[in-house]
């Protein structure tokens, strides 16, 4: 009897341990749901989608990426600026333009990275989410549960300080 009681302690112990195991990353339930709602997407789609990235500063210019993926590969990229407030001076052929399957990230400045919705939930979870002592997190799915913003500012940063992606929308192709 002695032993049955031991043996029980510590298998009991040993689930109290590993069922209070702590999570890596903030929103990690919200993260889960949306991921799996991403699974579901991308079946149904047959992972052929473009989405939208919305950007801004502070000191006013916005632009907008859209980035088109056919079977699960980047195939398009495109870029303009819907706002130039506070740009400066910009050439023209920077202020709108659009990458092919052979120049893909050909273009350097204010554009979003061409990555895949598969890379995008990658980057939040290994990245955007992961839990930090010195920044505030977000995580929202306004695209239908889709990843709508996700990414973090660290404490104390003024200026244009979010480090994530906000896309503005998803759309099946």
């Amino acid at each position: 009897m002695k032993n049955f009681i031991f043996c029980f302690t510590i298998l009991f112990t040993g689930f109290l341990f590993s069922s209070c195991e702590k999570s890596d990353i903030n929103y990690e339930s919200d993260f889960e749901k949306s991921y799996n709602k991403w699974l579901t997407f991308k079946e149904t789609s047959g992972n052929t989608y473009s989405y939208t990235v919305a950007g801004s500063s502070w000191s006013g210019p916005a632009w907008q990426t859209t980035i088109t993926v056919a079977n699960g590969k980047v195939t398009q990229r495109s870029f303009k600026f819907t706002s130039t407030n506070g740009l400066g001076s910009i050439v023209q052929e920077d202020m709108e333009w659009a990458e092919d399957e052979n120049s893909i990230n050909s273009h350097e400045h204010y554009a979003a990275d061409a990555l895949t919705l598969d890379q995008i939930y990658d980057k939040a979870r290994s990245e955007w989410l992961t839990k930090r002592e010195n920044a505030k997190t977000y995580f929202e799915t306004l695209n239908n549960g889709l990843i709508s913003s996700c990414g973090y500012v660290e404490n104390n940063c003024m200026d244009d300080c979010f480090r994530g992606i906000h896309i503005a929308s998803i759309v099946s192709l």
